[in-house]
C-alpha cells in the first residue's frame, strides 16, 4: 500500500513539470531591457537625442585679447545662445596672440568633432583653413579673406569652400579723409603697422595711396612683432605729424606701449578702429565689433541648423561706422573734435 501511494505521488509531479514546459515553450526573448519597474530601456550606446533638442558643438578660436576681438566673440556667443539656448554647447580658447597656440586650439576642436568653428581674427583663421576642409569655418575681424588666404582675386566674395564670415574693413578712403578734417595742416602722415599682418599690409598700401591724393606725404614704419614695436613707434614720431594705424592685432594687443610714446611725443594717432583708438588714438571711423560677432552668429545658426550651405555664403560686413572720439587723449594733445564725433565709452 505504501509503494502504491508513492508511485502516484510521482506520477504527479512528472504532470506538473511537463505543463510548466508547455507554458514556456511558445515565449520569445524581449529586445529591450526592462528596469524593475518594467519601463523598456534602450541599449547602452544606443542613445539618441530627442527630436527638437538637437545638440550642436561649436569651438572658438580667438587670436589675442584685445577690445575688438573679445566684442566680436562676445557678440557672436550671445547671438547663438538667443538663437540655440540650451541646443548649443560653445567652447571658448584664446590663442593670447601666438599664432602657433591658434593651431593648437583648432586642431583640439577637429580631435573633438565640433560641428563649426569660429575663428577671431587672421591667424586664427589662417591656422582653420589649413587644418580642415569639411568641418564649416566662420571668420570675423578678418580685413580681406582672398588675402588671409593667399588667393589671386582679392576681391572675392564667396570663397566656395568650408569658409566665410565676416570682415572688419572700415572704408579706408574716409579714414583718409578724417586725417585730412582733423589736421589739415599736417605734413607727414606716418603708417604704423605690423608686417607679419597681411591685413594690415593691405590696409597701408589703400590708406597711404588716399592720403597723397589729399596731398600728404607718407612714410611707412613697419614693425615686425610686439619686440620691436616701441622702438619703430618712436621713429615714427620722430618723422611724423599725424600716425595712422590701421585695423591691426598686435598693435591692438599692445596699445599701452603705443600711447606712452605717442602721447609724450605730442603725435596723435588716427586709428583703424575703437579699441585701438580707446587705448593710443584720438580719434577712429569704426564698425562695432560685437555688431559684427552677431552677424557672424547669425550666419553660423544657418550653417548648423541647414538652412544655408557655408560654400554658398558671401563674406558680410557691418554698413554702420561711427565717427568717434578719445576724450581723454584729445586733451593731453589739445586736439578739439568736431561736434559729429562721438566719445569713447
Amino acid at each position: 500500500m505504501k509503494m502504491k501511494k508513492l508511485l502516484c505521488i510521482a506520477l504527479a509531479l512528472i504532470m506538473v513539470l511537463a505543463l510548466a514546459a508547455c507554458g514556456e515553450s511558445g515565449t520569445e526573448e524581449p529586445s529591450l531591457a526592462t528596469d524593475p519597474a518594467g519601463e523598456e530601456t534602450t541599449p547602452a550606446g544606443d542613445e539618441t537625442t530627442p527630436a527638437g533638442e538637437a545638440k550642436y558643438v561649436v569651438g572658438i578660436c580667438q587670436l589675442a585679447p584685445h577690445t575688438a576681438l573679445d566684442a566680436a566673440t562676445q557678440g557672436f556667443i550671445d547671438t547663438l545662445e538667443a538663437e540655440l539656448g540650451d541646443a548649443v554647447e560653445i567652447k571658448n580658447n584664446n590663442a593670447g596672440g601666438d599664432a602657433n597656440n591658434c593651431t593648437t586650439i583648432i586642431d583640439g576642436y577637429i580631435a573633438e568633432g565640433v560641428d563649426l568653428i569660429l575663428a577671431n581674427a587672421t591667424g586664427a583663421l589662417q591656422a582653420a583653413a589649413s587644418a580642415t576642409a569639411e568641418i564649416p569655418v566662420l571668420g570675423t575681424a578678418v580685413t580681406n579673406y582672398a588675402i588671409a588666404l593667399g588667393l589671386d582675386d582679392t576681391m572675392v566674395e564667396v570663397l566656395g569652400n568650408n569658409i566665410s564670415g565676416t570682415s572688419d574693413l572700415a572704408p579706408l578712403a574716409q579714414q583718409a579723409a578724417m586725417v585730412q578734417e582733423l589736421f589739415p595742416d599736417a605734413a607727414t602722415v606716418g603708417l604704423l603697422y605690423c608686417s607679419a599682418e597681411p591685413n594690415s599690409v593691405y590696409q597701408i598700401e589703400v590708406v597711404k595711396a588716399e592720403l597723397e591724393a589729399l596731398g600728404y606725404a607718407t612714410e611707412a614704419y613697419a614693425f615686425t612683432d610686439a619686440n620691436d614695436l616701441a622702438t619703430v613707434t618712436q621713429t615714427a614720431c620722430d618723422g611724423s605729424d599725424v600716425l595712422y594705424i590701421p585695423t591691426d592685432n598686435t598693435a591692438a594687443n599692445n596699445t599701452e606701449a603705443i600711447a606712452n610714446i605717442v602721447i609724450p611725443a605730442g603725435v596723435p594717432v588716427v586709428a583703424g578702429e575703437s579699441g585701438l583708438c580707446s587705448g593710443c588714438g584720438v580719434a577712429t571711423l569704426s564698425i562695432d565689433y560685437y555688431e559684427l560677432g552677431q552677424i557672424t552668429g547669425k550666419m553660423a545658426v544657418q550653417i548648423l541648423t541647414g538652412e544655408a550651405d557655408v560654400s554658398e555664403m558671401a563674406i558680410g560686413y557691418d554698413e554702420t561706422v561711427t565717427k568717434m572720439y578719445n576724450a581723454a587723449n584729445c586733451e593731453a594733445l589739445g586736439i578739439t573734435v568736431p561736434e559729429d564725433y562721438e566719445a569713447i565709452a
